[in-house]
């Protein structure tokens, strides 16, 4: 099978180094590479020295898109800055590639009903990489919400800040895509993890309200602090839910925590754990994951990926799917302007 990789950025390199250690030599890879800037990095985000991609990973580059689709890659990884995904997913779906998509599929929804046609005329796996799916924690949440065990819910509050400069510390933070709106930048459109799985945990909202925007000295064009407030409904009730994004808080903060009338769950990402409530008994069940390696997510959703494009596997995230936390992202930039709370027309 050939492998096609549009972008061999930090995240591209991820799933390359994973790739190979999952099927060694078993597929050629290819890419498609415009700068050719990127360093060679280590697992822990360190610089290799002295080294070249195209010799490390053993891959066949191409600066023209065109040219790489030629050689008829079976799939295509498309991990180049937000801006650049949706050109290259539909040149790859039209020429009948199977994709997988880093989030979002784009920076706007314009064009994204067009690639979505494409994908199931032609019958494709297209896939977007949302890889918080595979999170043991996630999961069991999602288990423990389908079960009812929390009773009514009465809301949720949900964080993701990270400090955007030691994101990837071998870079200039001004120069990376999360810091330029050109590039598709900002936290609506990089911090989408939690975005993805508040419709995966409680359904599409039915309006948003944001507050926020570049309220930082980061030298950025883009919103590095927005709060959301939505509101969702269960059972025809409503509850609110609120979710905070930033580029700035240190130490990082990455928490989940969900009410209902009969208990309480609380995840925190960094320390691995997941305490749930019981507000009837006092107990606390608490769940712990310390040896859960974050790499193991991206891990298992290439192994699911390539399980979908074998056919033994339907996607998690889909097309369709994905473009949900998109028209989320799209209506709360809209809130961001207009400030005033935006309905969510769904369809």
């Amino acid at each position: 099978m050939k492998i096609l990789f549009a972008g061999l950025g930090s995240i591209g390199q991820r799933h390359l180094r994973n790739l190979r250690s999952l099927k060694g030599e078993d597929h050629e890879v290819l890419a498609f590479r415009v700068r050719r800037q990127s360093p060679v990095l280590n697992a822990d985000m360190t610089i290799r020295e002295n080294r070249e991609i195209n010799e490390v990973y053993r891959v066949l580059s191409f600066n023209r898109l065109e040219a790489a689709l030629e050689e008829n890659p079976t799939v295509v990884f498309i991990t180049n800055p937000n801006s650049m995904h949706l050109p290259v997913a539909l040149a790859a779906a039209r020429r009948g590639c199977h994709l997988f998509i880093e989030k979002p599929i784009a920076e706007t929804l314009d064009g994204v009903d067009d690639l979505i046609k494409v994908v199931e005329q032609k019958n494709l796996v297209a896939v977007v990489g949302y890889q918080f799916r595979f999170h043991p924690g996630l999961q069991l949440i999602k288990s423990i919400l389908e079960d009812g065990c929390l009773g009514r819910l009465i809301g949720a509050h949900i964080v993701n800040g990270e400090y955007l400069p030691a994101w990837h510390p071998y870079e200039d933070y001004r120069e990376t895509h999360p810091a330029k709106r050109e590039l598709g930048g900002g936290c609506l459109n990089i911090q989408t993890h939690e975005l993805d799985y508040v419709v995966w945990f409680f359904g599409m909202p039915a309006s948003i309200y944001a507050v926020g925007g570049h309220l930082s000295s980061l030298e950025v064009d883009v919103e590095d602090s927005v709060s959301l407030l939505m509101d969702c409904s269960r059972d025809g009730r409503p509850f609110p839910v609120h979710v905070h994004l930033d580029y700035l808080q240190r130490p990082p903060q990455r928490v989940c925590e969900i009410y209902g009338d009969k208990g309480k769950l609380r995840f925190d990402y960094y320390a691995n754990i997941l305490e749930q409530h019981d507000t009837s008994t006092g107990e606390v069940k608490v769940y712990r994951f310390d040896d859960f390696e974050r790499n193991q997510m991206f891990v298992d959703e290439i192994k699911y990926f390539m399980a979908c494009v074998r056919g033994e596997k339907k996607p998690l995230v889909d097309l369709r799917t994905a473009r949900c936390s998109m028209l989320l992202a799209q209506c709360a930039h809209e809130s961001l302007e207009t400030r005033k709370a935006v309905r969510i027309a769904y369809d």
